[in-house]
């Protein structure tokens, strides 16, 4: 196994957690694979990777050279890149963001990137925690919130504008609110985070900072979808990301309502490891995903759509 080759096990490893998995990858058997590790750990003169019967995990050390690998693989591809008719980015491409937005927005998209880019593969990442750019192999992530301290680069595509909605036939028979003092008469489906917390409540922005209400409902849930459903269903009005619902509202199976009583818009940041180059696969397909989700995520101004008073 030459040093390459090496270096991209380990680094499989080091992502999958896995000595089986990564050796099926290289073509390879566990104990080959398990043997490559270890002289390379002697070599260095230090443990790499911690090992149990169940996982295995990077120790820091570890970390670091796998990051180094990466560097140093991606420097092959393109240097072999240079060589292909055309220059034409080549290699693979993972991605990290939240799951609905990789479901809604970007997986429907991504055969457009595909077809511009042949020679590129992606693969998708969605989950609704941050995701370790650094030790999961994750080239870019798209991260919603605000940004705490980091080393990684960051690339700003916009606000996540949240927007209140409810189903024709929900407004026909609780009434449509005007402000937020009339919400003691009606319903809301709430939404309580999946890792447990205090449902949702009934936010807006003022000069002074943001303001919450407490809106009666009989429906709690804990993912978007839910909530959705239940909103379509006329079960209560919602706060949701104004792209979930853009399809629900163009059909007129819901409607805006409150339009000037928003809640905080979120902040989306593409974020990637803060590395010297980036290979220009990452680049091609960074520069699209930021032009589509910076798209997704645009919306009116308040009172530019919805009910009029």
């Amino acid at each position: 196994m030459d040093r390459l080759d090496l270096y991209a096990l380990f680094v499989r490893i080091a992502e999958c957690g896995s000595f089986t998995k990564a050796a099926e990858a290289a073509g390879i058997s566990r104990s080959a694979a398990s043997m490559a590790i270890a002289a390379l750990e002697a070599r260095l003169g230090t443990r790499l990777l911690n090992r149990s019967t169940r996982r295995v995990s990077v120790t820091e050390e570890g970390r670091a050279l796998a990051e180094r690998c990466r560097r140093l693989l991606n420097d092959a591809d393109e240097a072999e890149a240079m060589f292909r008719p055309s220059g034409s980015p080549h290699g693979l491409v993972r991605a990290g963001m939240p799951g609905r937005l990789g479901r809604r927005v970007v997986a429907p998209c991504l055969g457009e990137f595909l077809d511009r880019h042949p020679g590129v593969d992606v693969e998708l990442r969605l989950a609704d925690r941050s995701i370790d750019l650094v030790g999961s192999g994750v080239d870019c992530t798209v991260r919603v919130g605000e940004l705490a301290g980091s080393t990684l680069v960051a690339r700003r595509l916009g606000r996540i504008e949240f927007i209140n909605v409810a189903s024709p036939a929900y407004l026909a028979e609780h009434g449509t609110p005007l402000h937020p003092r009339d919400l003691g008469a009606h319903r809301m489906v709430r939404f309580v985070p999946p890792s447990g917390g205090r449902p949702e409540r009934f936010e807006w922005q003022e000069p002074a900072g943001p303001r919450h209400l407490e809106v009666p409902g009989r429906v709690l849930v804990d993912s978007a979808e839910a909530q959705i459903a239940c909103a379509l269903a006329g079960l209560g009005l919602i706060q949701i990301p104004a792209y979930d619902v853009r399809d629900d509202l163009a059909r007129g199976a819901l409607v805006e309502i409150l339009p000037q009583w928003r809640a905080e818009a979120w902040p989306v940041h593409l974020l990637f490891p803060a590395r010297d180059h980036m290979t220009r696969r990452v680049a091609v397909f960074a520069d699209w995903l930021g032009a589509l989700v910076r798209g997704a995520v645009a919306c009116p101004q308040p009172g530019a759509a919805g009910m009029s008073s």
